[in-house]
């Protein structure tokens, strides 16, 4: 388990269903919940989210219209979508737009749904790992060019 908690963003419209989440991984995860997309951004505006778990049949928005708005303000999140019906298109679009990282069905299994928990913020901190270790990079290269540069006028 991780030192800090795993800090989870679930997108349901049915209030049962944020419920029924947050009373199942709520101990064992920071969770917070919204009731639409909408919520769920302003939500995402104030609190930094570790992933995101969005129905994807929603009323104002669907689960992947609004994975589509986070990826552009939001990259680093890994994202999930759940959907109560077999719908493939649905979960084409989550995978070309969304840019998911899991689809599950609904109704939610809980063993399930918390291996694909642990395996999205493994590939969360890889993703941080690797930015880090991108970033280092470039400043390494920047001092590399800045000391040739001062090498060759003096």
């Amino acid at each position: 388990m991780p030192a800090e908690k795993i800090s989870i963003l679930y997108v349901d419209d049915e209030e049962n269903n944020l419920f029924s989440f947050k009373a199942t991984f709520r101990i064992k995860y920071q969770v917070l919940t919204a009731i639409s997309g909408t919520e769920a951004l302003k939500i995402l505006e104030t609190k930094p989210v570790h992933l995101i778990i969005t129905d994807q049949r929603m009323p104002e928005m669907t689960g992947v219209e609004f994975l589509e708005k986070v990826l552009i303000k939001y990259p680093d999140p890994m994202r999930i979508l759940l959907t109560g019906y077999a719908d493939m298109g649905a979960v084409v679009d989550a995978v070309n737009k969304g840019k998911i990282f899991h689809y599950l069905a609904k109704p939610w299994n809980e063993e399930e749904l918390d291996m694909t928990i642990i395996r999205a913020y493994e590939k969360y901190l890889e993703k941080v790992q690797l930015k880090d270790m991108n970033e280092k990079l470039a400043d390494s290269n920047d001092q590399l060019e800045f000391m040739l540069r001062q090498k060759l006028l003096s």
